[in-house]
């Protein structure tokens, strides 16, 4: 019986471990949190720091291949582990590669994979300096720790400087300036290699956003052939830059004249991705698991078009929530609830599903049973 270990016991580790108990899988997390979302349905939890090394060592002694579910976690760690001779995917290299995001837009225009302009900030001196140049709109970023939003700022005309200097830590952390890019729209692609070589691409999906956080995604996504062809191209070439095994979401901006630009990596399945649960024949986290155990992958066709839209905490307190019993009225959705104790605004508390005929069909039917879920 093979054995995995997951950093981190969020809701995508739960789904890693509901998918891969069909194969008869064991896992074992590690959270520092004694109920997260994957504590239920593990066969083991170490409750532990992230960043303890002694307890992700022990981790990795209990299992077959360690793996993690988020990207802010110790890359040191992970290479002791490696040398130690414990299997990682993805492994140090790929996480040090994507965890800075300066570093990584470096790395990804030295493979010549297309993504908006970029400098590194020294100073506030040296944003002011960097903003005259470029003009505006422009975005500030943490190179590290942002997600869901976190760790962006706008700078939207000359004078806005100091409020976002001062909004992502006043040079506390190390920065970026990017290029403010006229999108038609945000899509990902969720690409996947196997140990054993095997390379697979999932549909393109279509995201909305709303207050940075991801809202809704619909597959497939409304582009064109061309553009399609191009971003699944670039996804396999992301996989190939960073050497990624397992899952990795590439996020693109479409530009206006129908080509892609890559927005930011993420080494691990991902919230974009949920909709391949119901929609394609294999889902993310299953084809996780079978990349990292050197199995075959599976086919990634979409079944039927498809829609996913986040459960969103507005406010705070005891998560508890209601009208699941309604959401289900309406047929082909799927309502999933992540388990954890506590809501709060800006939090991801679950997300529903549905199919439909076409993809506004889907995004219908999924918007009528949002409607009737609340915490």
């Amino acid at each position: 019986m093979k054995k995995i270990g997951i950093i981190g016991g969020g809701q995508l580790g739960k789904m890693m471990i509901l998918d891969g108990k069909r194969m008869d899988i064991q896992f074992v997390i590690l959270d520092p949190t004694e109920h997260c979302p994957a504590h239920s349905i593990a066969d083991a939890h170490i409750i532990a720091d992230f960043d303890d090394v002694e307890a992700i060592a022990h981790l990795a002694e209990l299992v077959d291949v360690v793996t993690y579910e988020f990207e802010h976690i110790s890359v040191e760690a992970l290479r002791i582990l490696e040398k130690s001779g414990h299997k990682v995917y993805p492994s140090s290299g790929t996480l040090a590669h994507i965890q800075n995001k300066l570093e990584q837009k470096i790395w990804l225009m030295q493979h010549q994979i297309p993504v908006p302009s970029f400098a590194a900030v020294e100073s506030y001196e040296h944003l002011c300096e960097l903003t005259a140049q470029t003009g505006y709109p422009v975005i500030l970023k943490t190179c590290t720790g942002g997600y869901d939003g976190k760790g962006n700022a706008v700078i939207q005309k000359k004078g806005d400087e100091q409020k976002a200097y001062d909004a992502l830590g006043s040079g506390q952390l190390p920065l970026m300036l990017e290029e403010w890019i006229p999108f038609q729209k945000e899509v990902s692609i969720l690409a996947c290699r196997s140990t054993n070589g095997e390379i697979k691409v999932f549909p393109v999906a279509e995201n909305r956003h709303k207050n940075s956080i991801l809202d809704e995604t619909t597959v497939p996504a409304l582009i064109s052939g061309f553009t399609r062809e191009e971003a699944w191209e670039i996804a396999k070439d992301c996989v190939r830059a960073v050497d990624a095994y397992g899952m990795l979401c590439v996020e693109m901006f479409v530009t206006l004249d129908g080509h892609i630009l890559v927005n930011e990596l993420a080494p691990r399945p991902h919230n974009s991705g949920h909709y391949t649960i119901e929609g394609c024949y294999t889902s993310q986290f299953e084809q996780h698991v079978r990349a990292i155990l050197g199995m075959p992958l599976g086919n990634t066709e979409l079944i039927r078009p498809t829609a996913m839209k986040n459960l969103i905490g507005e406010k705070n307190g005891v998560s508890d929530p209601t009208g699941i019993e309604h959401a289900y009225r309406y047929s082909d959705v799927k309502v999933h609830i992540y388990g954890k104790e506590t809501v709060s605004i800006g939090r991801k508390m679950g997300h529903i599903t549905a199919t439909g005929e076409t993809a506004e069909e889907a995004l219908a039917n999924v918007r009528r049973a949002h409607r009737c879920i609340s915490f």
